[in-house]
């Protein structure tokens, strides 16, 4: 569910981007939005009352933690607020690269939660959690989205000009500035 989120919230966004808003003109900012929207669906079930059944609730949330992390259901809410903080990150361009990359640690560090809960048979709104071959390849995802949204491996605007700019200044053969 939460990778059709992605795709048609993605798609939502760049689909605005070919109307004319400019916001969402590239691929990689609508998908950092896309992501963000998923990131605001995950982040509420981490919130949720567990007296409401049809939907994964903060209970659900807690029995998906291994039994080696102390403090579960802080580390529940803790996590949610991190995905909301990674979500509004991911919007505004200033703090898009440090929320990807700060989010990908983070689908990393709660990898061991889904292998846990995949194995444990632990339920997510009644129904059981992604099987593993499922759930491993979409945190990669998730992982992937996040780092590409934040622009890196990409150059930051402004250093590569310069470093470009210097290096092109000197001939290859003496190491010496070329006339202009």
């Amino acid at each position: 569910m939460t990778v059709i989120v992605l795709l048609v919230a993605t798609l939502g966004f760049r689909l605005l981007g070919a109307l004319g808003v400019s916001r969402f003109a590239t691929w990689r900012v609508s998908a950092g939005h896309g992501l963000a929207v998923m990131l605001v669906m995950t982040a509420g079930a981490h919130f949720v009352p567990s007296s409401v059944t049809f939907m994964p609730n903060h209970a659900d949330m807690v029995a998906m933690v291994p039994p080696f992390v102390p403090f579960a259901a802080a580390v529940v809410y803790l996590t949610g607020v991190l995905e909301l903080a990674g979500a509004v990150g991911l919007v505004l361009p200033a703090t898009r690269r440090a929320a990807g990359v700060c989010l990908a640690l983070l689908f990393v560090l709660m990898l061991p939660a889904n292998i846990h809960a995949a194995l444990a048979g632990v339920t997510l709104g009644g129904e059981a959690a992604s099987p593993l071959w499922q759930r491993i390849p979409e945190q990669v995802l998730y992982i992937g989205v996040a780092l590409w949204a934040a622009g890196v491996g990409l150059p930051v605007p402004g250093r590569a000009g310069r470093r470009g700019a210097a290096e092109s200044t000197r001939t290859p053969q003496s190491g010496s500035p070329t006339p202009r």
